[in-house]
């Protein structure tokens, strides 16, 4: 117990897998990744899964370290982001309580996994009883909008990203309410930065589809937003706009190419708004 246990959803966007899982690796202590037995989403469409990415996986995973976890991830009953809590609650129990249990999205890339584990084990002793002491890791995210012109357009100010927990009582997606650490640790989110094609079916089969309004409003702007008009236009998200207000630009055509020329530094939140934010969930959940 008290292992390093990272979490993967497996569905269409599958192929971004060979991106999100090689960044935790090394560090992870087992890889688990769930995946319909019927291959439907959330919503109850079907996929297809190219034989070719398995065997990519089974070529990668050099120190056996990755099980596929299939099961019955879909229920008609409920709706995406219901279906989005059941799949990652009895993913994480797969998982093991008693360890850390890091879940990470398709579409997510750790720019250092390292050092974000070096927290996690700041905070082992929550794994003792974690029922009663339940807390959570988070990470900021660089949301990726789109790509264009040799380069991509990114959400200027970092959201949080609830990567971790010891105890997965899972209320939205990731997050159980509870209380939360902050740190200074950075993924790559690509999002939305996608082809259109993809970009539709990820708005139509994610766990907040039925949260997206005026999706034809939207599309229309992400389809015309570019490197030379950005910087007249603001809110840019996809459910309440004015949460990603404005956008900045990247050069670089792959995620490799972004890490190394995104000025991190200026985007990652400062250790005393950290301290801060910290502070203020410590307060918050003492009594509860």
């Amino acid at each position: 117990m008290k292992k390093i246990h990272v979490g993967f959803l497996l569905s269409y966007d599958y192929d971004k897998l060979k991106k999100s899982i090689p960044p935790v690796y090394q560090d992870a202590d087992a890889i688990f990744i769930a995946m319909d037995h019927k291959s439907r989403t959330w919503s109850g469409e079907t996929f297809e899964v190219d034989p070719a990415f398995f065997e990519w996986l089974e070529a990668f995973d050099v120190d056996n370290k990755i099980q596929l976890y299939k099961d019955d991830f879909y229920d008609s009953n409920l709706i995406a982001i219901e279906n989005d809590n059941r799949e990652r609650h009895m993913l994480s129990l797969k998982m093991g309580i008693g360890n850390w249990l890091v879940q990470v999205d398709s579409d997510e890339y750790f720019v250092d996994f390292a050092k974000y584990v070096k927290e996690l084990r700041r905070f082992d002793s929550y794994l003792d009883n974690p029922e009663k002491k339940n807390i959570q890791i988070a990470a900021y995210l660089i949301n990726m909008y789109k790509y264009t012109d040799n380069g991509v357009l990114f959400i200027k100010e970092p959201t949080r990203g609830i990567m971790a927990t010891n105890f997965p009582n899972y209320k939205v997606a990731r997050n159980t309410r509870k209380r939360i650490v902050y740190t200074q640790n950075i993924l790559l989110h690509e999002s939305i930065a996608r082809d259109e094609a993809e970009l539709v079916l990820k708005l139509d089969n994610w766990g907040h589809n039925i949260e997206v309004q005026n999706k034809e409003s939207f599309l229309e702007k992400w389809r015309t937003t570019n490197k030379f008009n950005y910087k007249e236009r603001e809110n840019f998200f996809y459910i309440e706009p004015e949460k990603w207000k404005h956008l900045e630009f990247c050069e670089g055509n792959t995620i490799e190419e972004i890490r190394k020329n995104i000025n991190l530094d200026g985007i990652m939140p400062s250790k005393f708004f950290i301290a801060k934010k910290n502070f203020g969930q410590y307060f918050k959940h003492l009594f509860k």
